[in-house]
Order: structure tokens, then sequence, then C-alpha cells
């Protein structure tokens, strides 16, 4: 039998003004330390998050293996726990217990700090015809609406109201329909949301201009092991036939294909020979080109390891985000970073959020020739970069900070590393046993001034 987990404290958010504790942990960094051997990488932060929801799909106990211990996943199994699941932990496996589910409506003070709860929203619905969800927290990168997984439930039969910030639906009768919906945008989330509510409803559902992501096609893995019927998930086109219910099943998240990015860009940007997996080649397909197109070596060893041999010299590129399997938004800041670093002039054009650029003002603190126009990040190659104290003002903002620290001359401090453990297993010790030369401290061990967006991130 599994141990309950107790879940850590979350760092308190001023509501109003969004400021952050300046008095928190940091990370030291001292650049300029080869690295070397493999850098594991955990299970897919994105993946596991919308298959802890999915759980609720199920009217038995399912069991999942290889989901990192982040303060995210803490986040979500609040969540399931508010509504009734019994959930047990041994590290990085879960057991979840379905049957037990009792209520339909999310908490609003946890919600309101992760984005992927409200992934709630469509498994609730389908499982007990009713839903009360807050409208979504997490970072603060962009827009991100909710009207494509509102059209798409209305679609299905159900009355959405939101009122007071809360998102009610309710489906008369107590069992959604099959439909054809068709997405404005490849929306990850809404995808996930409309998959999950069409495995329990009454017929088929067909997904139209859907997203393609790994994490689209690893949701679909995991609820065809717990019984549903779903074709097409990898392709614009997902077909659903809904089902009376879905049993209990044993199942293993894919890894993290931005983490094993972040690795591999960590041996690029120090100059190091390092592997990287495990992994899934296929997912890494845009990743891998544009660090061939900088001059960087990517070499398959085996199934499921990468290693970077770093070439004679870095030059600049384009890079522009996309959908999948376009280049992905969440490994733009971390090759923003690298590409400080390389010769010659870069454009990065960040299309898929309006909010996503943060991170350029706290690199150019480390002495980074980057202007920002509009959506597009104009970079001019410098031969070195120099450490000074900065503020992670998102999850990969902060991992293009640590890049950027183990580039950097001298030593680095970077504050707000809560938005860092949200996305990243034990970065520092997987770094460490690399050979960084890195730290979590308490507080920082000189008096380093603390950066002015600190107390003023909204």
């Amino acid at each position: 039998m599994l141990e309950d987990t107790a879940i850590n404290p979350l760092p308190e958010i001023n509501p109003v003004s969004g400021s952050l504790p300046t008095d928190g942990p940091v990370l030291e960094i001292w650049g300029g330390h080869r690295l070397s051997g493999l850098l594991p990488v955990s299970g897919a932060k994105n993946a596991a998050l919308v298959v802890l929801a999915a759980t609720l799909l199920c009217s038995d106990e399912c069991r999942l293996r290889n989901i990192p211990e982040l303060v995210d996943v803490g986040r979500m199994v609040q969540v399931l726990t508010s509504l009734g699941l019994k959930c047990r932990s041994q590290g990085t496996v879960w057991d979840i217990d379905g049957r037990t589910v009792d209520r339909a409506e999310a908490p609003y003070e946890i919600v309101s700090k992760l984005r992927a709860s409200f992934f709630a929203i469509g498994p609730l619905i389908a499982r007990m015809g009713e839903a009360r969800v807050p409208l979504p927290g997490g970072c603060a990168i962009g827009a991100r609406p909710v009207e494509l997984h509102v059209r798409g439930l209305q679609s299905m039969g159900a009355l959405v109201q939101i009122e007071g910030g809360i998102v009610h639906a309710a489906v008369p009768g107590g069992r959604l329909k099959g439909a054809r919906i068709y997405l404005d945008y490849p929306s990850v989330g809404a995808t996930e949301t409309l998959m999950m509510a069409a495995t329990l409803a009454d017929g088929e559902t067909v997904l139209e201009n859907a997203a393609r992501e790994p994490e689209v096609v690893d949701l679909a893995n995991f609820c065809r092991a717990m019984g549903a019927e779903i074709r097409g998930a990898g392709t614009d086109t997902i077909t659903v036939v809904g089902r009376d219910r879905l049993h209990g099943t044993d199942y293993a998240i894919v890894p993290d294909r931005i983490e094993a990015g972040t690795f591999l860009i960590a041996g690029a940007i120090s100059d190091s020979e390092l592997s990287v997996g495990p992994v899934v080649p296929e997912h890494m397909t845009a990743t891998v080109a544009k660090l061939e197109a900088i001059g960087v070596k990517i070499i398959q060893d085996g199934a499921d390891v990468l290693r970077v041999v770093p070439g004679d010299r870095r030059i600049g590129t384009d890079i522009e985000t996309l959908p999948f399997p376009g280049f992905p938004t969440d490994m733009q800041a971390q090759f923003t970073t690298l590409l400080t670093l390389s010769e010659g002039s870069s454009v990065v054009t960040e299309t898929v959020f309006e909010n996503r650029m943060r991170h350029v003002a706290e690199l150019k603190r480390l002495g980074a020739n980057i202007r920002v126009k509009g959506r597009n990040a104009i970079i001019e190659g410098v031969p070195f970069l120099s450490g000074a104290p900065v503020m992670a003002t998102d999850l990969r903002a902060s991992a293009a900070l640590v890049l950027a620290g183990l580039a950097a001359r001298g030593k680095t401090t970077i504050f707000g590393l809560h938005h860092l453990d949200r996305g990243y297993e034990r970065l520092e010790f997987k770094l460490q046993n690399a050979g960084a030369r890195i730290e979590r401290l308490d507080t920082p061990d000189s008096q380093a001034p603390v950066p002015e967006t600190a107390a003023t991130l909204s």
C-alpha cells in the first residue's frame, strides 16, 4: 500500500499586486564549468497534469508511473483530493482511486494558481453531468482564453454560464452528446478537455483542427488504456466514440521533451559533450533541427538517448514558435539564451503567447544584446555573459536564466524559484551531478540586490 503524500506549502503571492516574496530560496550558479555524463529526463509535466485530471473519468483505481515530483503536480493532486478522489504516492508512482469522486466543484484557491487544473471541467461534466470550475491561473505569459473549451462543451449539449469568475457547466439529462467540433485554433488545452469529455459522451465526437502535440497523444493513450475508443490522436482530426464507463489501468507517462531540450542546450551553452535521456526522438525533431542550424551536433545513442556535441562555433539563426510539429513555444526562452552567445544576428518570433518575452530584460542584466519589437526579439551575439542577480518571471524563463548562469562569467543569483519548481524536478541536483557548480540557498550568501522586477511582476 502506498503512503499518503503531504503536499508542500506553496509560496504566497499577493492576489492584487502579484508581488513575490524576496526572502525565499535562490539559486547561485558559478559559470564556466564543463558538464559531462547523462542528464536524466523526468516524466513530462504537461502530460502528467492532464493525465491526472483524466483519472476523474475512471470508475476504478489507476496507477500512474513516471509522474515528476513538481509543485504543479502537487496542486493538481490537491484538486483531485478536493473532489473526493483518494490519491496516494510513492515517489514518482501515484495510485488514484476514482470510485470516490463526490463533488463537482473545484476550489478557487488551487485553480487560481494552476492553469492546468481547468482540465477538470471536461472529465467532471462527463462523469457527473455538471462541473463548477474557477477560471484558471498560472504563468502570466498570455491571455490563453477558455472560449474554445466552453464552445466545444456547448456543442456537446452542455449549458455553460460564467459568473463571478466561475465556469458552471451542466448537462440536461446528465450525459453529453457526441458532436462534430471545429477548433478555430489547434489549442492543446481545448483538444484535451473535449477529448476527455467525449470519452463518456453518447455517440461519436469528431474534433477537427485538433492539436497534435505529444502530450495530446499521451492522454489519448492513457484514455485508451482505460477502455476509451479514440482514433487519430497526433493528427488534426480526432474521433472519439463514447463509452458508458472507463476502467482502471497501469500507465507510464512519456519523458518530458521540454526538459530534454533544456538539457541539450545546457550542453551546448557550456561547450560540453553531454548525454540526455530517456527521450522520444520523434518529439525532439524541431529542437534538434534548430540546434544543428546553430552549429551544435546531436547524436542519437540507442533508442532513447541523445548526445550533444558542441561545434567549433555557434551561429545565429531565426526561430518562430508554432504549434507541434513546429518549434515549441516552451523552448523559446532557452533558445533565446543560447542565441545571445551565438555569432551574428538572430530573430526569435513568438506567435503562441503574446507576453512571453519578459526573460529578455533579465538576460540583458547579464550582458545580452537583445531588442524586443512586438513579438520579435532581435539578438546580436556577444562574446560572453557576466553573472548578476536576476528574477525568474515564469517557468521557462527561469530555465533560461539557469542556462545563462551556466555560461556566464562569475556568479549568477536567481530569485523567484517558485516558477522553476513548477516544472523542473530537482534541476539543481541533476546539474550538480553533471559537474555544474550550482547551489540552492534559503537566502543568498551575499548582499546581492534583489532585481526591481521582484516587486513589480504581474
